[in-house]
């Protein structure tokens, strides 16, 4: 099975700390952040996965080669030129899934208990476009879902802005939090081409909400962390010590 990690991003919230390492190589208890995710995509079967890379990347790359790409095959998809955020990433890592199979794709900065294989399979078992792993958690911007768990839309609760724009009684829905893992069909790709190159795959979704399935997934007893900030570095290390 085939995955990607989002490991380009430039961790401004995490100076200084990333004024000299790329976020993905921020240890915690002893392991690199990537090396977390890979590790964990590894157990649940991804055998074939593709790193995007941007802020010091020869890093990752060094990382990537003195560790042996930990016995899988690890590519990288080259993005130091211009970031391309989430949806242009995974379209410029398009060359990679080939197999017409779906794949999953994995924030780098994600720390989660979810069985990353029962994912998967709840994609296959639902043939939607996308699968993505959200939870009631508090935050202000919640994706917003039917009782069959379809995305229907997005708003953002400080701003009172909904997309799509003419989404109506969003008191009907049930808003969830996006938690930075999710697996995809391959026909995303037919439909990016119309983006530019430099899009967010949540936009990319919401502009799709009408016309393609994109589910929700809610594990059970889940627990996540984003490690994006300093102030969470200390709890991350007792996350990953549970």
């Amino acid at each position: 099975m085939k995955a990607m990690i989002f490991a380009a991003g430039l961790g401004t919230r995490l100076k200084p700390l990333t004024d000299s390492l790329p976020k993905a190589l921020i240890p915690i208890a002893g392991k690199p952040l990537l090396e977390h995710v890979i590790l964990k995509l590894k157990a649940a079967g991804f055998d074939e996965i593709i790193v995007n890379v941007h802020h010091f990347p020869d890093q990752i790359i060094d990382f990537l080669k003195v560790n042996n790409n930990f016995g899988i095959r690890i590519e990288v998809s080259d993005e130091r030129d211009q970031l391309l955020d989430t949806g242009g990433g995974i379209r410029k890592a398009k060359h990679f899934f080939d197999d017409s199979e779906p794949f999953l794709v994995h924030n780098v900065d994600i720390l989660s208990n979810v069985d990353l294989a029962e994912l998967y399979n709840q994609h296959l078992r639902t043939s939607s476009l996308a699968t993505l792993v959200v939870s009631q958690r508090v935050t202000f911007r919640y994706l917003l879902f039917d009782n069959n768990l379809r995305l229907n839309g997005w708003i953002n609760e400080k701003t009172g802005e909904t997309k799509p724009a003419d989404l109506k009684r969003v008191e009907f829905y049930t808003k969830l939090a996006f938690s930075g893992i999710q697996v995809l069909s391959p026909e995303v790709f037919e439909l990016m081409e119309k983006f530019q190159p430099k899009f967010s795959i949540m936009d990319f979704y919401l502009s799709n909400v009408t016309k393609q399935d994109i589910r929700g997934f809610v594990p059970e007893e889940f627990r996540m962390m984003d490690v994006g900030k300093l102030a969470v570095l200390d709890e991350a290390e007792k996350f990953v010590n549970q």
